[in-house]
C-alpha cells in the first residue's frame, strides 16, 4: 500500500507533481503519434498504423487524465461531501472504453487483411527509428508514471502507466513485424496487428476491472485487513467490529466500528479514537475514517464498577454501596442523594428506575435496596466565622480526637457561616496502616460528637491523612 503525503503542503506538492507528469505525458503522446502515423503511412504497415492509432488514444487518455487530476484536487463542497476523487476513476473508465473500441477496429482490419491477402508493407529506416524512439519514450513514461502513481496513490496515473506498458510491448511487436516484412514475410504485419489488438484489449480489461471496482466502492485489495490489524493495536480498543473502506482518487475513505470498555469516561473514549486515527495514518496518511465506538462489558468488570456505571448514566450521586452474596443470591444496597426539595413521589420513581436497571444488569432475582438522602443542590453563600468560634470548634474536635485515642494532629480547621448553619472542614491524621473503614468510623464518631456539642453545625467534613512516620 502506497503512502501519499499527509500534510497540506505535501498534498499541494503531490498534486503539482501529478499535474506536471500528466502534462509531460500528453506532449510525449502527441509527438509519438505524429511520428508513428507518418511512418505507418509511408510504409503501409497496418501494425504501425494501428500502433499510431493506439498512440492517438493515448493523447486523448492522457488529456483526460490531466483534466481529471485537476478536478479531483478540488475540495469537498455542498454537493460532493467526500470530495472529487472519483473524477480520476471516471477518466480511467473513459480511457478503458477507448481501448476496447481501438482493439476491435485493429483486430477487424488485421483479420480482413489476413483473409484477403491485402496490405503490402515497405519497411524503411525512418519507420525503424520512429519505433526505437517510441520504445525508449514509452519505457521512460512507464517508469515515471508508475513511480509517481505509487508516490501519490493516483488511480489516473496508474491507469496511464498500465496503458503505456502495453504501448511498449506493442512497439516492440511492430518493430518485429517490420523486420519480418523486410525478410519476405508480409503476413507478419497483419498478424502483429491482431496481436496488438489483443494486448490493447487485455490492458483495457485490466484497467476496467480496477476502475469499475473503484467506482463501485470496492475496498483496496488487502487494505481492510491491514486497517483491522492497525486499529486493533491501538491501546484501549477491545474489539474491531467493522471496517469499511473505499477508494476515492488518491484518498481512502471509510468507517470503522470499535468496541471500548463501557466504564470509560468520555474523554478516555475520545483519546482512544485519536489513537485509532494515528494508527490508520501510519498505514495510509491520506485515509479519512469515521470511527464509531460501541460500549462493551468486559469480563474483568467488578460488580461495583457496573453499579457505578449505571448510576453515572442516570447522573445519580450514589454512595455506601454494599454488595453481598446471600445464599447464592446477589444483594445490593446503596444510598442515593436526591435534591431535598424533590417530592417523595418523584424521588421514589428515580429510585425505582435505578433499582430496575440494576436488576436488568445482574438478573431479576437480585435483591436491591436503596436509601434516599437529601442532596443540597443550592449554592450556599458563606462567610468566614469569627475567630473565637473557630477556636471553640477546633478545641472541641481536638478533644474528641484525644478521647478516641486514634485520630491525632487536628489542623486546618475552617468554619463558614451560611444561611443553613455552620459548615466545618478540617484535616487530621490516622495511622498509615489503618484501613479506610476503620478511619471512617473514627472520623465519623468525632463529627457526631462535635455536632452534638455544637448543634449549629449543619455540615462537618473531616479529611484523614496518614500519620507522618
Amino acid at each position: 500500500m502506497s503512502q501519499p503525503p499527509s500534510s497540506p503542503a505535501d498534498r499541494v506538492a503531490s498534486h503539482a507533481l501529478k499535474e506536471r507528469v500528466a502534462l509531460v505525458s500528453i506532449l510525449a503522446s502527441i509527438a509519438i503519434t505524429i511520428g508513428k502515423g507518418a511512418a505507418g503511412y509511408a510504409t503501409g504497415s497496418l501494425a504501425l498504423i494501428s500502433d499510431a492509432a493506439h498512440s492517438l488514444v493515448d493523447v486523448v487518455a492522457t488529456t483526460l487524465t490531466f483534466l481529471a487530476i485537476r478536478a479531483a484536487h478540488r475540495p469537498a463542497d455542498d454537493e460532493h461531501h467526500f470530495g472529487h476523487g472519483k473524477f480520476e476513476s471516471l477518466a480511467a473508465l473513459v480511457e478503458t472504453a477507448f481501448l476496447f473500441i481501438l482493439s476491435g477496429a485493429v483486430a477487424f482490419e488485421g483479420l480482413r487483411r489476413l483473409t484477403t491477402g491485402e496490405g503490402e508493407v515497405t519497411p524503411n529506416r525512418w519507420a525503424v527509428a520512429v519505433l526505437v524512439v517510441a520504445i525508449v519514450v514509452d519505457a521512460w513514461r512507464w517508469w515515471v508514471l508508475t513511480r509517481t502513481a505509487k508516490a501519490t496513490n493516483s488511480e489516473a496515473l496508474a491507469a496511464d502507466a498500465l496503458h503505456f506498458s502495453s504501448d511498449l510491448v506493442n512497439s516492440v511487436l511492430v518493430l518485429a513485424a517490420l523486420g519480418a516484412a523486410a525478410y519476405g514475410f508480409p503476413q507478419a504485419d497483419a498478424l502483429v496487428a491482431v496481436g496488438v489488438s489483443v494486448f490493447i484489449a487485455v490492458a483495457g480489461f485490466r484497467l476496467a476491472r480496477r476502475t469499475v471496482g473503484s467506482l463501485l466502492d470496492a475496498a483496496p485489495k488487502g487494505m481492510a485487513d491491514q486497517a483491522r490489524t492497525a486499529i486493533a493495536s491501538a491501546s484501549g480498543v477491545v474489539s474491531v467490529d467493522e471496517v469499511r473502506l473505499r477508494q476515492a482518487g488518491g484518498a481512502i475513505l471509510g468507517e470503522a466500528t470499535i468496541g471500548v470498555s463501557r466504564t470509560l469516561p468520555q474523554e478516555d473514549v475520545l483519546a482512544i479514537k485519536e489513537r485509532v486515527a494515528e494508527a490508520i495514518a501510519g498505514l495510509a496518511p491520506d485515509a479519512r475514517l469515521t470511527v464509531t465506538t460501541r460500549p462493551v462489558a468486559l469480563d474483568d468488570e467488578t460488580i461495583l464498577e457496573r453499579v457505578m456505571l449505571i448510576a453515572a448514566r442516570r447522573r445519580l450521586a450514589v454512595h455506601h454501596i454494599t454488595i453481598q452474596n446471600v445464599g447464592g443470591r446477589l444483594s445490593i444496597s446503596a444510598d442515593i442523594e436526591i435534591d431535598g426539595q424533590t417530592s417523595m413521589g418523584n424521588a421514589h420513581a428515580v429510585a425505582d428506575d435505578f433499582e430496575g436497571a440494576l436488576r436488568d444488569e445482574f438478573g431479576h432475582r437480585t435483591e436491591v435496596e436503596t436509601h434516599l438522602e437529601p442532596l443540597e443542590v443550592a449554592r450556599l453563600e458563606g462567610r468566614e466565622a469569627e475567630a473565637t468560634l473557630v477556636a471553640r470548634i477546633a478545641t472541641a474536635i481536638a478533644g474528641h480526637a484525644r478521647a478516641g485515642g486514634t485520630v491525632t494532629d487536628v489542623h486546618s480547621v475552617r468554619v463558614r457561616a451560611t444561611p443553613s448553619g455552620l459548615v466545618v472542614n478540617y484535616h487530621c491524621r490516622v495511622p498509615g496502616d489503618m484501613t479506610v473503614d476503620e478511619a471512617h468510623r473514627c472520623v465519623d464518631e468525632i463529627d457526631r460528637l462535635t455536632r452534638i456539642e455544637l448543634p449549629d453545625i449543619t455540615r462537618i467534613v473531616g479529611h484523614a491523612e496518614p500519620a507522618r512516620v
